[in-house]
């Protein structure tokens, strides 16, 4: 059987990674890249916050090629997907037929990207659809993988949530409220170790702070941070950040 050739969209998060080893294991897919968008102004994952040199890292312990699609701080929907549009294209010219994602139950997000991707004649693939959340955070922790929260919403947690690895505990502490696996944009994560790395990715924790982001000036565009989850409006609350330092 021949396998398709797949982009995989690689946040550096949990879902990203439960989602490649699932991917990885069925023995459908090559993925032939990570595809991850990226700050251009901090060189930081876009919303995860996580530093460029970390996720170079996490591509190098996976062993698949990395490819980073640059944005600017708050681009807007149209740029954002000309950026992606121009990038899918490249990659399906180089033999890509579908695209990979670690979504889970938003029924809206997913037939964005399924229109999207059909405009390109692209599939959309999503190994953790439909599957009860608290299943897929306790199948993640059961296969060893480790993971720290580095930007948590405001809206929905505070500030001694940032920075804490998830654990037991961790899951414990969550309001009622909040999905566990942050499927509702609650928190975002960074994972550094598991079945999918060759070695651990070595780091620090460094400071944290807090952001809170506004519209874009533009009169007659729709500001847009590309973030998978964004709220109705992402500018009633801000987000904290947890520093994480390459050692």
């Amino acid at each position: 059987m021949t396998k398709q050739q797949a982009i995989f969209n690689w946040s550096g998060g949990k879902d990203s990674a439960l989602s490649l080893y699932k991917i990885l294991h069925s023995k459908e897919y090559d993925v032939n890249c990570l595809l991850t968008s990226i700050n251009e102004q901090y060189r930081r994952i876009s919303m995860h916050g996580v530093r460029e040199e970390l996720l170079i890292q996490q591509a190098e312990s996976i062993g698949i090629p990395l490819v980073k699609m640059y944005l600017p701080e708050m681009p807007t929907m149209e740029a954002y997907e000309n950026v992606m549009r121009n990038t899918l294209l490249d990659l399906q010219i180089k033999g890509a037929t579908a695209s990979i994602f670690g979504d889970i139950f938003l029924e809206d997000l997913r037939q964005y990207r399924e229109n999207k991707l059909a405009e390109l004649d692209l599939k959309g693939v999503f190994p953790l659809w439909k599957i009860p959340t608290k299943d897929i955070i306790k199948e993640f922790l059961d296969l060893g993988f480790k993971t720290i929260t580095t930007c948590v919403n405001d809206k929905y947690l505070d500030k001694s949530f940032v920075g804490r690895i998830i654990d037991e505990s961790f899951l414990s502490d969550l309001p009622d409220n909040v999905d566990p696996c942050g499927e509702n944009g609650e928190f975002h994560t960074f994972v550094f170790d598991g079945p999918i790395f060759k070695e651990a990715i070595q780091f620090e924790i460094g400071e944290i702070v807090y952001r809170k982001y506004t519209p874009a000036t533009q009169k007659d565009d729709t500001s847009y941070d590309c973030d998978d989850s964004a709220q109705e409006n992402p500018f009633d609350n801000g987000f904290w950040y947890c520093d994480l330092l390459p050692k």
